[in-house]
């Protein structure tokens, strides 16, 4: 994939009314029914918006949540509409949104996030250091860093406001903020989606370590897929080939950023420094491999 227009910090459509602004999507109002979800080229670190655009970024996003929509539709129905979203827009902004964006219904989103995890890493080896257990779900003592766990498991988070940290919870703590018939749907539907997405990814040699999910409810309270799915932003992507638990993999994300941010004396806290010209290429690279690879599956 190549683009001749610049990186995309922001839409800035005019055409329809912006009703939110997130750490990489712009969302638009499309009358009543629907949304127009624009993906930036934005990139967040620790939870701050970093002010340097990654290119391509918000492309790879896109094309990888609507691989993943499309593949998964028989687990659960999606947000996804299929309407162009050039369709919607002035013809002035049809090259803003092309190819890096998609027009979805209009949902209820669920105030958790569907976290699953295959191996012990990131927020959850932290927690397992600290208790022996992941979102009070008992892990065996001896487990190691980045270690694949004998069956995933379902640990659901706090959705932050931009700006904070999202939150372990534990499933019965999720239960009190959706009840339990959600709660239940969502566990077992999380779980479904990883265990197809894990095995169709090592066809493309690679692992997901981890995933986030988030779904909607639609007016008469059906449960729907929403926002993006299985992308490098949402997921850990580590390269199959070069796997071995105790050591914290490469990944086929932002971790390049993190890792060049974790070397400055910076306290994680708005604003965020700039980014090397290096950094910023090296990054986009990374997220095009990962689409390189599920592309070449599915050819």
């Amino acid at each position: 994939m190549t683009t001749a227009n610049p990186p995309l910090f922001e839409a800035n459509l005019t055409s329809l009314p912006c009703i939110a602004r997130g750490k990489v999507r712009d969302i638009y109002a499309v009358e009543d029914k629907h949304l127009l979800i624009v993906a930036s080229d934005r990139i967040s670190a620790f939870d701050v918006v970093l002010p340097d655009p990654i290119p391509n970024k918000g492309m790879v996003l896109t094309a990888i949540s609507n691989m993943w929509f499309a593949r998964l539709a028989h687990v659960i129905d999606n947000h996804a509409t299929g309407i162009d979203p050039e369709s919607v827009v002035e013809d002035s902004e049809k090259a803003i949104v092309r190819n890096r964006a998609v027009v979805v219904e209009r949902l209820t989103p669920l105030p958790i996030e569907a976290v699953v995890r295959g191996y012990l890493i990131g927020s959850g080896w932290k927690d397992y250091c600290a208790t022996g257990r992941v979102s009070g779900v008992a892990i065996p003592p001896g487990t190691e860093l980045a270690e694949r766990l004998q069956q995933p498991i379902f640990t659901p988070s706090t959705k932050a406001q931009q700006g904070l940290h999202d939150e372990n919870i534990s499933f019965a703590e999720a239960v009190e903020l959706v009840g339990s018939d959600i709660a239940n749907q969502v566990r077992d539907t999380s779980l479904k989606l990883y265990a197809e997405a894990a095995q169709h990814a090592r066809k493309a040699g690679i692992i997901i370590a981890d995933t986030k999910f988030e779904f909607g409810l639609t007016d008469d309270g059906r449960l729907k897929l929403i926002d993006e799915v299985l992308t490098p932003d949402s997921s850990r992507f580590w390269p199959a080939e070069t796997y071995r638990p105790g050591i914290s993999p490469p990944s086929f994300d932002k971790q390049y950023v993190r890792d060049y941010l974790e070397t400055l004396q910076w306290n994680k806290q708005p604003p965020a420094p700039k980014l090397p010209a290096v950094v910023i290429a090296r990054t986009s690279e990374k997220y095009m491999e990962a689409l390189r690879a599920f592309q070449a599956i599915d050819d």
